[in-house]
C-alpha cells in the first residue's frame, strides 16, 4: 500500500510502483491524500476519498490558501482518508510513504491496522519534502518569520518520533540522512528522487532549434503562471539573444491571459506566442526535452526547478503570490539549491540582469555544479524498490 500527499509525490509512488511490479509485485493499492493520484493509473488500484484541494497540497503556504482549502473540505475528507487508511491497512502487507509528516501519519495509522487483524506492518517512509538544508543558515529570528513553513524546514520531534517507528527512511540528501540517524532513525539516502522521475529526452526539438541558447520557461501547472508566464514572456522578449521554449504542462486552454501576446495553437503539443517581433514556443509533453537542451531556466515551480538545478541548469525565480511561488517558498528553494538558484523582483528587467549574469562562462559553471551536487544522481527507486522486498 502506497500512500502519498502531492502530484509530485504521486509521481515518484508510481514510478516505485513500476519498479516493484518489474520485481514481481502485482498487487498494489495507492492512497493519493491530495488530488484524483492520476500518476497511478496502470500501475495501482486507487482508494480512499478524493481531496481536491484549492491550493494544491500547499494549505500553509498563505492565509488564503489555507482559508481556500478548509472550504473545500479539508478537515472531513482528511478524516476520511484516515478511516480509508485503517481499513486498507488491514488487506497490505506493507505501507510504503511518499510524502511529508501528514502523509507519514496516515500510513502509520495504516500500518497500525484494526484490533486484531495481526501485529503491526511494516512502514518505510520517502521523504522528498523536507530537507536539512531548508534551515542552512537560518536564525531564531529567521524562523519566526517563517512560523508557517516550520515543519517544511525542519524536521520536527513528532516527524522523528515517527520515524522512529518505520522500518528504514529514505531522504532526498545525505545531509538530512545524517541529521536523522544521528536521532535514532533508521535513514539512508540512495539518490533523487526528482531524477529518478524525469523521463529521458526525446529528438523531437532538434527541427525547432534555431542555434540560439535555449531558455527554459517553467510557469508550474498550478495558479502561480497566471503571474508568472506573462513576467517570463516579457523576459523572453527583453532577451533575444536566447530562445525562449515554455514547457506547459497543461491543456491549452488553461493558459492564462498574456496581455500584448497573441498565441496560435499549432497542434495538441505546439503553440507559440507573439508580441511586436518576439516568438516564443510553446510545448506540451516536452518537459524534458526543454531541460535538456536549456543552458538556463526561469521557474516558478517547485520539482520541475529542482530537475533543472540536477541537471546543471541554472535557475532564475521570482514569487508570485500563489498558491505555491510565494516569497516563503522561493526562499527556502533558495536555501536548498544555493548557487543553483537565484531569486529576484517579479519583474522582467531583473529577471533579465540575473540571467545575463548567469549566462558567463564562470557563474555558469559554479550554479551548475552546486546544482547537480544539491540535488543528486537518479537511482534511488531501483534500489529503494529492491530493498523493500528484503526480509
Amino acid at each position: 500500500m502506497l500512500v502519498s500527499n502531492g502530484g509530485a509525490e504521486d509521481l515518484i509512488g508510481a514510478a516505485l510502483a513500476r519498479e516493484l511490479r518489474v520485481l514481481g509485485i502485482e498487487q498494489l493499492r495507492a492512497l493519493p491524500l491530495v488530488g484524483p493520484g492520476e500518476a497511478y493509473q496502470g500501475v495501482a488500484e486507487r482508494v480512499g476519498p478524493v481531496l481536491a484541494l484549492p491550493s494544491g497540497g500547499f494549505p500553509f503556504g498563505s492565509l488564503s490558501n489555507l482559508q481556500a482549502d478548509l472550504r473545500a473540505g479539508l478537515i472531513g475528507t482528511s478524516l476520511r482518508q484516515g478511516q480509508a487508511a485503517l481499513q486498507q491497512g488491514s488487506r497490505a502487507e506493507q505501507v510504503i510513504v511518499i510524502g511529508d509528516v501528514y502523509a507519514l501519519l496516515v500510513g502509520t495509522l495504516a500500518a497500525r491496522r484494526k484490533p486484531g487483524a495481526g501485529p503491526r506492518l511494516p512502514l518505510t517512509h520517502l521523504q522528498p519534502l523536507v530537507s536539512r538544508l531548508y534551515a542552512e543558515g537560518m536564525t531564531l529570528p529567521d524562523h519566526l518569520r517563517e512560523l508557517n513553513a516550520l515543519g517544511a524546514n525542519r524536521f520536527m520531534p513528532w516527524e522523528i518520533a515517527l520515524g522512529r517507528q518505520a522500518r528504514r527512511v529514505y531522504t532526498r540528501d545525505r545531509a538530512s540522512a545524517g541529521y536523522l540517524a544521528r536521532r535514532g532513525v533508521n535513514a539512508v539516502y540512495r539518490g533523487s528522487f526528482a531524477m529518478d522521475v524525469l523521463p529521458a529526452p526525446d529528438d523531437t526539438l532538434a527541427p525547432l532549434l534555431d542555434g540560439r541558447p535555449v531558455l527554459a520557461l517553467l510557469p508550474g501547472g498550478r495558479g502561480d503562471a497566471r503571474e508568472s508566464l506573462p513576467i517570463m514572456l516579457a523576459t523572453a522578449a527583453g532577451c533575444p539573444e536566447f530562445q525562449a521554449l515554455v514547457a506547459w504542462p497543461r491543456p491549452w486552454d488553461e493558459l492564462p491571459e498574456l496581455p500584448g501576446w497573441s498565441v496560435q495553437v499549432q497542434s495538441d503539443g505546439l503553440a507559440q506566442a507573439c508580441a511586436a517581433g518576439t516568438r516564443v514556443l510553446l510545448l506540451r509533453g516536452a518537459f524534458s526535452s526543454v531541460l535538456h537542451t536549456a543552458r538556463l531556466a526561469v521557474g516558478t515551480a517547485g520539482t520541475a526547478s529542482e530537475q533543472a538545478a540536477g541537471l546543471g541548469v541554472p535557475v532564475v525565480a521570482f514569487p508570485t503570490h500563489g498558491p505555491q511561488y510565494t516569497p516563503g517558498f522561493a526562499r527556502r528553494q533558495a536555501r536548498l539549491l544555493g548557487a543553483a538558484l537565484t531569486v529576484v523582483a517579479p519583474d522582467p528587467l531583473a529577471v533579465t540582469a540575473a540571467l545575463r549574469a548567469l549566462h558567463r562562462p564562470q557563474a555558469h559553471l559554479h550554479a551548475a555544479l552546486v546544482g547537480r551536487d544539491r540535488i543528486g544522481a537518479p537511482g534511488a527507486l531501483p534500489q529503494i524498490a529492491a530493498e523493500l522486498l528484503q526480509p
